[in-house]
């Protein structure tokens, strides 16, 4: 059963990675005898990859025609942004209070290889990583709701916020946002922790909602 776990989790993965960079792009119709040649897998654990994937809003599972890549839409980021907005501070609170030193220096250190992305230019792990952070915070709450909402939420708007990464200015905002909440956290000060990840969210939002605008019609 594990070994079926991980070579189902390797399957989401690296399909979720094909469609956040580009290699799948919307309206595609997925070829699945090609992916299990790829991947060397039969058609059930792919389809069930697929239904992961559309649980996230990347994939559409169409009856008798087969799986698409679902099309990025505004309206839906912006409700998912604003969802989340409202939980950063909560978010913090709960990091603040049950994160052990520990805990709290393994996302200093992600934090770190994050910046050295950064000033390296290499824009497709900085996404990575800083999605990791996100999502190693949200599980540092100890609330398994919380996390599994907020997880599933983050990884739908992943392709939408891959658009941002094209934006240098706001890249570099955002690292000097990261810089802010770090350490706040690292100062355990809830009340300031909580709202810079709120301001980081929003001020997310609105660039990457610019950026899909601008892709979705560029005249």
């Amino acid at each position: 059963m594990a070994r079926r776990r991980s070579l189902h989790d390797e399957l989401v993965t690296s399909i979720r990675e094909m469609i956040i960079d580009g290699e799948l792009l919307p309206g595609d119709r997925v070829a699945e005898g090609e992916l299990c040649e790829e991947f060397q897998v039969s058609r059930t654990p792919l389809r069930e990859a697929f239904k992961v994937l559309a649980s996230e809003g990347l994939v559409e599972l169409i009856p008798n025609r087969g799986c698409f890549i679902s099309a990025i839409r505004v309206e839906d980021v912006a409700e998912v942004f604003e969802v989340l907005s409202h939980l950063e501070e909560l978010i913090g609170r709960l990091v603040v209070e049950r994160a052990t030193d520990r805990q709290i220096q393994d996302i200093v250190q992600l934090h770190e290889t994050m910046r050295a992305c950064h000033d390296a230019g290499d824009r497709t792990r900085y996404f990575k990583t800083n999605l990791a952070i996100h999502i190693a915070l949200v599980r540092l709450t100890g609330n398994d709701v919380l996390a599994t909402f907020c997880e599933l939420q983050m990884r739908k708007i992943m392709r939408a916020r891959a658009f941002a990464n094209a934006d240098t200015l706001r890249l570099n905002e955002s690292m000097q946002e990261h810089e802010a909440f770090m350490q706040a956290l690292l100062a355990r000060d809830a009340a300031t922790f909580g709202r810079l990840l709120r301001e980081h969210n929003e001020r997310t939002a609105v660039s990457v909602i610019e950026q899909v605008t601008n892709f979705q019609d560029p005249a």
